[in-house]
């Protein structure tokens, strides 16, 4: 017998996930839920679904599924999110707030205009993670343009934990990039015991990057919060951008203000948007 669930689509800066209010109650089958609804031609679309749940540690929990069903500990585009849709959709949060995520618990801050209407969330992403086999990657110390054999090619990657694992990789270049074929070849390379998120990075100037991004278990994906933070972190390590300096960096579905500071805590500005609303029956 089908369940009817309800659900609020929502994006942060092209990043989109399927959110639900699981206050009361959460999902019985994320995991199931996430790939019967993800597919973008045949189901409602999206890079996966995510949880807003009770917390006793702090104002909610988050949990997210990705396209293939693997939860993942923290998205940094999703987070802003579910600030966005306590704030308004739930209602009686304040403008600073905590979520507990399984990378830890994030603290969150909705910014507003002059007329108190929404602008965007700044959210603590806390340090990034620089030892090999806490990324983790097979190899032990700093991971920092290190030459890894992917494919037919030898790239310099930076290695870098948000909570989940990247590897960054610096390119003249995004735009001719096959990340179909390049992509899988990242994830599931074996340096990567938990497979890998993967940025491909041009550093315009010290204050701008772009990037284009691989995510485990979703693909290519219009952008990714915690791999901007990676990104601008990685850039700050090989001296091509400045510790406690703004970067902003061009995401294919808009742009992210990123602070990594001299103490790896890193700091992360976006938007949180609203999509649409809508009901569907699971199992499909």
């Amino acid at each position: 017998m089908a369940e009817t669930l309800r659900f609020t689509k929502m994006h942060g800066a092209g990043n989109d996930y399927i959110y639900f209010n699981c206050l009361e109650k959460e999902l019985s089958d994320p995991a199931g839920v996430a790939i019967a609804l993800s597919p973008r031609h045949h189901a409602v679309g999206a890079d996966g679904i995510v949880m807003i749940c009770k917390s006793s540690a702090a104002d909610a929990k988050m949990r997210m599924f990705n396209a293939d069903g693997s939860e993942g500990k923290m998205c940094g585009n999703a987070i802003r999110c579910v600030a966005r849709y306590l704030s308004e959709k739930i209602g009686g949060y304040p403008d600073e707030l905590t979520v507990e995520t399984l990378s830890g618990i994030k603290r969150l801050t909705i910014n507003r205009r002059k007329d108190g209407a929404f602008d965007s969330v700044s959210v603590e992403m806390g340090r990034a993670i620089l030892e090999g086999r806490h990324i983790p990657v097979d190899a032990d110390g700093l991971i920092r343009d290190y030459p890894l054999a992917v494919g037919r090619k030898t790239w310099d990657i930076t290695a870098v934990s948000m909570g989940n694992p990247h590897a960054v990789a610096f390119v003249s270049d995004t735009r001719r990039l096959n990340l179909e074929k390049i992509g899988p070849q990242f994830e599931n390379h074996p340096f990567f015991p938990d497979r890998v998120n993967t940025e491909f990075v041009n550093v315009i100037s010290r204050g701008e990057i772009g990037m284009r991004v691989w995510e485990r278990g979703s693909g290519e994906t219009l952008a990714c919060g915690t791999g901007a933070c990676a990104s601008v972190a990685a850039a700050c390590l090989t001296g091509r951008c400045d510790f406690d300096a703004p970067v902003t960096v061009h995401l294919l579905g808009g742009d992210l203000s990123v602070t990594c500071r001299s103490d790896l805590t890193v700091l992360m500005t976006g938007g949180a948007e609203f999509v649409f609303e809508g009901t569907c029956n699971y199992p499909l």
